[in-house]
């Protein structure tokens, strides 16, 4: 190694001097470095101990666990820029957007130069400060993104195949657990079952939130593609049947058969499920007291099936549940196919998650007695290879059957809390008895969300806690609560809760818990915009972030809705309107879709509202079905780009439908079957709910051509008494029209006297009763277009078509084109505090039959307030004391229908109704589960030249018959007109509906 000496002194003298220029200049560089980085250092010193005084001084917040501090502070020179990181209680405040400019004026302020004037970032637990802000607006490429790389990715829980849907903006593969709060308990202090909030306002918040939730909020998610679990039961359905070989419930005539070609059915080393009679009693688990099956997969079909067919009693809808056994092989694409009205729909469900619990595939309307058309078959056929497994298969909800101290509740299961339905889902004991049998009530609230943490366990979300394997990643609470406005006219509003200040803040997979405070204030802030818009002013409360259980416990992003204050008249006055329902829930639906799409990164599509004006029309054998889609004011992408038109033939059910891209659909139509008809639309965020129903009926030798119109579209609270001294529901002048079936009412009203507002006692203002609490009440299926059609059917004579109402007021359809008319008119008419409008005869229509009658057309009308809804009245005061008469449309009646009004008549004072050759009639008069009630009919007299056609039982006049007149010279054409003054189609006995349209059709059609 040579070793090379530098010698300084034999150096150029003028290369000495550049050298010693250029250590000078190094010195002086590395010299300003330093005083440059003490300079940063001074500088990030005070920064330090300004932001430390600013959040000392920062205003006390009742809200925040702890004060607010600087973890953090960051300066980038060359940047330009200043990141502060506050402490995770900074968090817990009401963020806005004014608050947000506040904050960063503030901090700008304090910040000493030249730091004053770089960029500024605050950021708590990772989030910047105005993604706090709910409902910030992120362009369609941002998002928060909190998940980062966590996402589940498999197969769904359970899938609908059959459907051809496109949700792919929307939920699909999305997991979430959904409840409404408290439900029936047993009060182990007293001894005795009891709902868990008073009766005020005919209802329970027991009761009434499941009206938000079950006929609302699922359906839009599952609509969205979303897989929802509850932990109380769904089904509104009273009866329960369970099909197994180890022992089921209400089997009698049910059949269970297992097929195999190569491979055998055999059982499993597992516990499976079997049931026994009788009440069940505490920690004992049905899912470990039988066995199940299991089999090797094959890529073929009809190699080896299970098929589970119960013995229906009724005809009914019924919530599937299917169960089975996880195994270390199982697959995940069991084939199940439901058999309903000899319609089938087919479900792939994953098996390696889930297993030994019910798994909810849908709810299907199945045929009484017991058939290959109404049942459920497994196959053993996959894509993959391995092991599937069959168990119990459950039809309907049932009635409660967990024995508490000597007594079971004596209400349907979906009434009661989730501690007794997670029992019966074979939860552990852990799950549900926490407090070891000694406090139901408190067990009820932590099942909720311990029942959603075990079936998450092990999963991407969940990943810390055994349990399922079910990648549920949201969970909702939706309550209602106390409070009221002592004027009697202030709204109460909403609040939302999280819990931010647990597990270090931490949810299960590690994710920051500030991600449930974004959810909590989204829902908030989108359910006040969005109410407001329809509403005029809905209150927004407060965001609370506070120690719940449904938000502290589950391991996921999570939160509790207050809708609204079941105490306060006037938030009541809404929260009764299914109107109003349907908008809170589509709210809370669109908020949940862009949350979680914007956990994950994902763009957000809205799907969109039902079709309108859907009408049918015949040339020929072949129907031809149009509508027009409905525009959503409030959501740009709810925009439909498809339609699913669902068809049933006969008696049997509506198909999985067909999917097209035009606004018309044609089909040829086989002889003398009434075909039926409802269109939902779409988007590639989920389906829309389903227009109303429509018929036709083609007869080859027919000569005539009947139109049957749907002006049936009311949906309304109860009757409402508010003048100022009294105020409440009248549910016995009408208890209101719900959307289908509800479990919402408790009983009528007793307690009207405003000055006893917020006493909880029988003279409190809005106490109720509880005569109607556990019964299922019908409301408007918007179907009834089929008990027409298939009447007028019965006597194959004539061609059947149908429309809306919409579609005639709007000039799509022109009754000019029928030989006759038939109105179904139903519960139709104007309530003073409707959310939207309903008449009878609204203007439009009026001109169409005025015109339609006067050139000879032949007009059946049947409705409960044909003649009430259409004579001055004095309505019940508004608010404001204001009397409002209803539109006097009498004239018009008798010149057109040739009735006059002469009053109501109550109708369970009457027996039966009497008429065209039938004595005995009998309609609904009584809320009940099957059809909808009418508790008032018309008294409908003739005028001069029209008759009397039916009486009811005290004689007074029940239809009027009006044997035309020659309305032209020329034309010699007769016009007829036949008007009930209660709905046709609430008559009870089908062949008697089916007599009577006869004879109305043969005196219209008389020569």
């Amino acid at each position: 190694m040579t070793k090379i000496i530098f010698n300084y002194e034999l150096l150029d003298s003028r290369i000495r001097e550049r050298m010693r220029y250029f250590i000078a200049i190094c010195t002086c560089f590395f010299l300003s470095l330093e005083g440059l980085q003490a300079q940063k250092t001074s500088l990030e010193a005070r920064a330090k101990n300004a932001m430390d005084a600013y959040f000392a001084t920062y205003p006390h917040i009742e809200s925040m666990s702890q004060p607010p501090r600087l973890e953090k502070l960051f300066i980038d020179t060359n940047s330009q820029s200043v990141t502060i990181t506050a402490s995770s209680s900074f968090a817990q405040q009401d963020f806005t957007s004014s608050l947000v400019r506040k904050v960063y004026n503030r901090v700008q302020k304090v910040l000493p130069r030249p730091l004053n004037k770089f960029k500024i970032s605050i950021f708590i637990n990772g989030i910047q400060l105005e993604q706090y802000v709910p409902d910030s607006k992120l362009s369609p490429n941002e998002s928060w993104n909190l998940w980062g790389a966590l996402d589940y990715k498999g197969a769904p829980w359970a899938a609908n195949i059959s459907s051809p849907a496109n949700t792919s903006k929307g939920l699909r593969g999305r997991h979430i657990s959904l409840w409404a709060s408290h439900g029936r308990y047993y009060d182990n202090e007293h001894k005795l079952w009891k709902w868990q909030r008073p009766f005020l306002f005919c209802t329970t918040e027991d009761l009434f939130t499941q009206t938000i939730v079950i006929p609302y909020l699922i359906p839009m998610l599952q609509n969205a593609g979303a897989v929802v679990f509850t932990p109380r039961e769904r089904d509104w359905q009273e009866m329960e049947y369970i099909v197994d070989p180890d022992g089921g419930l209400n089997t009698s005539n049910s059949c269970y058969s297992e097929y195999s070609r190569i491979n055998k059915w055999e059982s499993t080393q597992q516990q499976g499920f079997a049931a026994h009679n009788g009440p069940y009693q505490d920690n004992e688990n049905p899912f470990a007291a039988g066995s199940s099956k299991q089999i090797k997969t094959t890529k073929k079909a009809g190699k080896a099936f299970i098929k589970w067919q119960p013995y229906f009693i009724k005809r009914g809808n019924y919530a599937v549940y299917v169960s089975y056994t996880t195994l270390d092989n199982s697959i995940d694409d069991a084939h199940y196919t439901v058999f309903h009205q000899g319609i089938a729909t087919e479900f792939r469900v994953n098996q390696r998650m889930g297993g030994s619990t019910w798994v909810y595939l849908g709810t299907f309307t199945f045929d009484a007695g017991s058939s290959i058309d109404n049942c459920v078959m497994l196959t053993n056929q996959s894509h993959t290879k391995g092991i599937v497994t069959a168990d119990a298969v459950r039809f309907g909800g049932g009635m409660g059957n967990i024995e508490r101290g000597g007594s079971i509740s004596g209400y349907p299961r979906t009434l009661e809390g989730a501690r007794y339905a997670a029992q019966w889902a074979g939860a552990p004991y852990d799950i549900y008895g926490g407090k070891k049998g000694l406090d139901d009530y408190s067990d009820d609230i932590n099942t909720r969300s311990l029942m959603s943490n075990w079936l998450s366990g092990g999963s991407v979300y969940n990943p810390v806690q055994d349990g399922k394997g079910v990648p549920i990643e949201l969970s909702l609470a939706v309550h209602s609560d106390a409070g009221y406005a002592s004027d009697g006219k202030t709204r109460w509003g909403s609040l939302a809760i999280c819990t931010t200040d647990f597990n270090d803040g931490q949810l299960a997979s590690g994710v920051t818990r500030q991600a449930s405070k974004i959810f909590a204030g989204n829902l908030l802030n989108n359910a006040v915009r969005d109410l407001s818009n329809k509403y005029d002013v809905w209150p927004k409360r407060y965001l609370w972030d506070r120690n719940y259980s449904e938000t502290r416990l589950p391991g996921f992003p999570s939160a509790i809705i207050e809708t609204m204050s079941h105490q306060n008249f006037p938030d009541m006055l809404l929260g009764q309107d299914p109107n109003f329902k349907f908008d809170f829930a589509r709210s809370l639906y669109k908020t949940i879709a862009r949350f979680i799409n914007g956990m994950h990164g994902h763009p957000t599509v809205i799907e969109p509202l039902q079709p309108l004006n859907v009408a049918i029309s015949l040339k020929g054998d072949q129907a031809t079905l149009s509508w027009s889609p409905q525009k959503d004011s409030q959501e740009s992408t709810a925009t439909p780009t498809y339609f699913i038109v669902y068809t049933a033939v006969g008696n049997g059910g509506f198909d999985n439908g067909v999917k097209t891209n035009r606004t018309t659909f044609h089909i040829d139509l086989e002889p003398g079957i009434p075909y039926h008809f409802k269109v939902t639309a779409g988007n590639r965020g989920g389906e829309s709910f389903p227009s109303e129903t429509v018929s036709a009926v083609y007869e080859p030798k027919a000569l005539k051509t009947i139109l049957v119109i749907n002006g049936f579209h009311r949906l309304s609270a109860p009757a409402v008494i508010n003048d100022g001294k009294q105020q409440g529901f009248d549910l016995d002048s009408d208890i209101g029209v719900s959307y289908g079936l509800t479990a919402g009412w408790s009983s009528k009203q007793y307690s009207f006297d405003m000055t006893q507002m917020g006493k909880e006692t029988s003279s409190g203002l809005g106490y109720s009763g509880n005569e109607l609490a556990g019964h299922f009440v019908a409301g408007n299926d918007f179907n009834y277009i089929i008990d027409h059609c298939e009447a007028i059917a019965s006597a194959h004579q004539y061609n059947v078509v149908s429309c809306s109402s919409k579609a005639v007021e709007t000039g799509i359809v022109n009754l000019n084109n029928y030989d006759a008319v038939d109105l179904i008119l139903g519960l139709e008419k104007f309530t003073p505090n409707q959310t939207r409008y309903y008449k009878t005869f609204p203007p439009e229509m009026m001109q169409k039959l005025t015109e339609y009658t006067a050139k000879g057309g032949k007009l059946l009308v049947s409705g409960a307030y044909i003649g009430s809804d259409n004579c001055i009245l004095p309505s019940m005061d508004d608010e404001e004391g204001t009397t409002k008469p209803r539109s006097d449309n009498s004239q018009w009646l008798s010149q057109t229908l040739h009735v006059s009004w002469s009053g109501t008549i109550k109708t369970d004072t009457i027996q039966d109704i009497n008429g065209l050759g039938l004595d005995n009639l009998h309609i609904y008069k009584t809320p009940n589960a099957d059809h909808y009630c009418v508790q008032f009919a018309d008294k409908l007299s003739p005028t001069s030249d029209a008759f009397c056609a039916m009486q009811y039982g005290d004689g007074s006049p029940a239809a009027v018959a009006f044997d035309g007149h020659q309305t032209s010279r020329a034309s010699r054409q007769v016009s007829r007109t036949f008007v009930m003054g209660f709905p046709f189609e609430s008559i009870m006995d089908k062949p008697i509906r089916a007599v009577i349209m006869k004879g109305i059709l043969a005196f219209l059609f008389r020569n």
